[in-house]
């Protein structure tokens, strides 16, 4: 077995010692998530992890690493799912919390099982921010903060990889009853909707075990 494998085998071993609780936050590019993630991590102590902002930032550490993650986004393709799972292991460890919201990830179904399977952790639920394509096109051209992937191809290269891929992950937990699905247009959504979103959650697992019982 290499260094790689142990390392990894421990990133997973003590984030299971931690029990954390997850909650997955998808939508298109431009939905709100980030926004929306802040505001929840001030009122409910969680921790927003962004896969994104993880990708970017091993980008911007010059690592062989990083350098085939840019080429990777500039193509608007999803970077290896082990990659991905590695920093977010990281970044929930180094964190020293045991609640998270992970904003942007899984992207596909592929992502998913390999999350699932390494981290041996299920969401509690997935935040789905719903939001029309030409919003979301709107938001990101707007924002103007200068990244490399806000231009207007690769914006739609975007949200085609969105429609085809990050759906699939929708679906299948929308099959197990964990998906909760916020609607949004030019409008920003408050934290109350988390708020009943996590209440109406505690409360169908409150049911769902005195009924077991």
């Amino acid at each position: 077995m290499g260094a790689v494998d142990v390392a990894n085998k421990d990133l997973t071993a003590s984030l299971a010692d931690k029990k954390p609780k997850v909650v997955f936050v998808l939508g298109g590019p431009g939905s709100g998530k980030g926004t929306q993630c802040a505001n929840i991590v001030e009122h409910f102590h969680y921790t927003h992890l962004s896969a994104g902002d993880l990708l970017r930032a091993e980008i911007d550490s010059g690592s062989e690493n990083g350098t085939m993650i840019q080429n990777m986004i500039k193509e608007g393709k999803i970077v290896p799912s082990e990659v991905t799972i590695k920093l977010l292991q990281k970044a929930m460890l180094e964190s020293g919390n045991d609640k998270f919201l992970i904003d942007g990830f899984p992207r596909n179904e592929e992502n998913r099982a390999a999350f699932e399977a390494v981290t041996k952790i299920e969401p509690e639920f997935v935040l789905f921010f719903n939001c029309p394509e030409e919003e979301m096109e709107r938001r990101l051209l707007s924002r103007n903060q200068g990244r490399e992937d806000d231009n207007i191809e690769t914006i739609r290269k975007r949200f085609k990889v969105f429609l085809e891929s990050s759906l699939s992950v929708i679906e299948y937990y929308m099959a197990k009853g964990k998906v909760r699905e916020v609607l949004l247009s030019q409008y920003e959504v408050g934290v109350h909707i988390f708020f009943e979103i996590l209440i109406g959650h505690c409360l169908g697992r409150l049911c769902n075990s005195t009924s077991d019982k």
